[in-house]
Parts: structure tokens; C-alpha cells; sequence
């Protein structure tokens, strides 16, 4: 096998992985009314097994990176997929709320070992134009998996049941897994000789991390992202004709996909990654203001989700173009987990609460205030580079 088809099928195996912790999010929230039916004595809690996954990513998950160099991101990658596969077999015993609760929590110290080791192993095994454009790959894998269950597990879940749709995902993370270890990927990276585990380094590792204009940039930026991402696209398809909204709901994030598979790698071949996540705001805030101009909604919702792709794929071409070493990546990873997971927990609660105290106009101009800071903040934190 040749070293570029060799870093291929080892960038591949780590998209799987990718794939597999988006759908830890995936199974619970394409099939949710599925999944209240398991818990009728609890429809007021349900919405608990969707969003408590990110608990664990919102408050470790720029310790994480820290962990990620002090036991290697292989190690960390396996653990996560075993971890993962394994609470999801036991889910498919169908336990009782709250033992599938604490299971969900756990299951998110899976999903965010995945995610910092991953493309913290994608940005050491690629290089140039390859690693542009498995970074704009790897930045996809939520979409992916979102639009996969919506078209293969829900007819599973049809046919075979929850059950055995929480069986095949443990079946696959650990199958997963065993590729993993097969690929033979090493990396070396320099942990530090002692570390005290306490709540003073935890806070050192937080300022490290925060204080660099390298390693927090594509965080931050990331988490004006997430804040608005899962929101709109829970809430806008809700504002349409009945009759578009399963088919615009499904178009928002594909649409974003294609766009960040096309255009990214080929913008990165000319301008900074921090540019292309500019644009995409900017692109942003001029589709939502067309809204305001007559624009179709449902047009303006596919066109959004669209340019929001640019963001996607920038700012995980972000962490490599800034940080060269193994270490600053998996810190400026785990951030990009913290502030992503922080953004999915508050995002929607926030624009909801707008929406019913206002209306969708009041709620889209907070939208474009929050994209003109994150417009802001990258452009205060390039001056700070320079």
C-alpha cells in the first residue's frame, strides 16, 4: 500500500469514529418521539437524554486536550470507541430512565475523547492541500451522521426497534474500534514529566489554553457557531408550511456540507483558514438580512445553512494552520469540544426563550449580533497573532 493511500484509509477510519460520536446525538434525536414512548411516565424529562450528553464536553472539554497529550491520542481514541460501544449495547437492554440518564453522561466522556483525538490524529498524518482538505472532511461528520440516521435508522428503527438500533451503533464503535488499532497509528507526542490532576492545574490548563490567541481562536469562534447551529435548525423549519418542513429540515445541513466539501479546500488554497470562517459569518448576516428584504424563508434557510459550511470547515482547518504541534492542537481541540458543547446546551434554550418573549425578527437580529461577534472576536484575536 502506498503512504498516500495509506494516510486516506487512516483518515477514513478516523471519520468512521467521527461518525459514530455524532450519531451518540444522532440516535436520540432523530428518533425522539421513538424514544419518549420508552419513558411515557417522563415526557417532561425526555429532552434530558438529547442534551446531557454535552455535560461532560461543556465542563472538561479543554482538560481533555491536556489528557490527550498525556496519554496519547490513539490510546484515547480506542478508549473512547470501547467506551462508547459498550454503553450503547447496554442501552440496547432498554434500562429504566434514569439509569439510561447516567448512561448518557457517561457517554459523553466518549464522545468527547473522540473528538479531540481524532482530528488531533487527522492534522499529524496529513500535510498541505491532503490535510485542507481531511480537515474540511472531518468537519462534516455531524451532518453526516445526522443526515444517515434520518435515512437508514429511521427505517431500521422501523423495522427492528430502538433496541436494536442502540445494539448496531455499540456494534459499530467497537467494530470501529478494532479498525483503529489495525490502522497502526502512531503519534508521538511530549507530555510533561508530572502532572497533579487537581483544581489548580485544571485551571492553569484553562488559562493556557484561553489566554492564546492560537490555540483559543477557532474555540471561541466555534462557539458563536454551535450556539445558533442546532437552535436554528430545531426552530426555523418550525416556522414554514407544514408541508416543506421535513424536506427544508433536511436540506439546512446538507446543504452546508456540500458547500464546505466544494468550496473550502479550494478557498484554502488563497486565503487563511480565520478568512474563510469570516466570510462565512459575513455570508451569514447577509442571508438573514435578505429575510428582511422579501427573501423566501425557505430559500434563506438552505442559503444559510449553506454559508454556515464555510464556518464549518474553517474553523477545523483553523487549528492545524495555527498551532504546528501535536499538543497546542489536541488543547485548541478539546476547547473547540468545550465551547461547541457549551453552545449546543445554551443555543437553543436562548433562542426559544427570544422567540416566545418577541417574535422571529427580534430572534434573527440576535442571530446576526451573535455572528458580528464572532466576526469580532477573530478579528481582535488576528491583531493579538500579529
Amino acid at each position: 500500500m502506498t503512504q498516500p493511500v495509506r494516510v486516506f484509509a487512516q483518515v477514513f477510519i478516523l471519520w468512521l469514529a467521527g461518525l459514530g460520536a455524532a450519531t451518540q446525538f444522532a440516535k436520540i434525536a432523530v428518533p425522539f418521539a421513538d424514544v419518549g414512548l420508552l419513558y411515557p411516565d417522563y415526557t417532561g424529562s425526555i429532552g434530558w437524554l438529547l442534551s446531557i450528553i454535552s455535560l461532560i464536553g461543556a465542563v472538561l472539554g479543554a482538560v481533555s486536550g491536556a489528557v490527550t497529550g498525556r496519554v496519547g491520542p490513539v490510546r484515547l481514541l480506542v478508549f473512547g470507541l470501547v467506551l462508547g460501544g459498550a454503553i450503547s449495547v447496554f442501552q440496547s437492554t432498554i434500562p429504566g430512565f434514569y439509569a439510561m440518564l447516567i448512561s448518557r453522561v457517561l457517554e459523553g466522556m466518549s464522545h468527547l475523547a473522540i473528538v479531540v483525538a481524532a482530528p488531533t490524529l487527522i492534522a499529524q498524518i496529513t500535510q498541505g492541500k491532503a490535510r485542507n482538505a481531511a480537515m474540511v472532511l472531518w468537519s462534516s461528520f455531524f451532518g453526516v451522521a445526522f443526515a444517515m440516521n434520518a435515512w437508514i435508522g429511521l427505517p431500521f428503527v422501523d423495522q427492528f426497534g430502538l433496541a436494536a438500533y442502540f445494539g448496531l451503533h455499540g456494534g459499530l464503535m467497537l467494530a470501529t474500534a478494532v479498525l483503529i488499532v489495525l490502522a497502526r497509528l502512531q503519534l508521538d507526542m511530549h507530555p510533561p514529566e508530572t502532572v497533579h490532576w487537581n483544581l489548580r492545574y485544571i485551571a492553569q490548563v484553562h488559562l493556557q489554553t484561553y489566554r492564546s490567541a492560537f490555540v483559543a481562536a477557532p474555540a471561541l469562534g466555534w462557539f458563536f457557531y454551535t450556539l445558533t447551529f442546532v437552535s436554528l435548525l430545531a426552530i426555523l423549519p418550525g416556522q414554514l408550511p407544514e408541508a416543506t418542513q421535513a424536506s427544508i429540515a433536511g436540506l439546512m445541513p446538507l446543504a452546508g456540507i456540500v458547500l464546505s466539501w466544494l468550496v473550502v479546500p479550494l478557498l484554502l488554497n488563497f486565503v487563511t483558514s480565520i478568512t474563510v470562517v469570516n466570510l462565512g459569518f459575513g455570508l451569514a448576516i447577509l442571508t438573514i438580512s435578505a429575510l428582511f428584504l422579501g427573501a423566501p424563508l425557505s430559500v434563506v434557510c438552505i442559503a444559510l445553512f449553506a454559508v454556515l459550511g464555510l464556518v464549518q470547515g474553517g474553523s477545523f482547518a483553523a487549528v492545524p494552520q495555527l498551532n504546528a504541534t501535536a499538543e497546542a492542537q489536541a488543547l485548541s481541540y478539546g476547547a473547540m469540544a468545550q465551547m461547541g458543547n457549551g453552545g449546543n446546551l445554551l443555543g437553543t434554550p436562548l433562542l426559544l426563550a427570544i422567540l416566545l418573549r418577541s417574535d422571529e425578527a427580534i430572534m434573527l437580529a440576535v442571530v446576526v449580533c451573535i455572528y458580528l461577534m464572532a466576526i469580532a472576536i477573530h478579528v481582535w484575536f488576528a491583531k493579538r497573532r500579529q
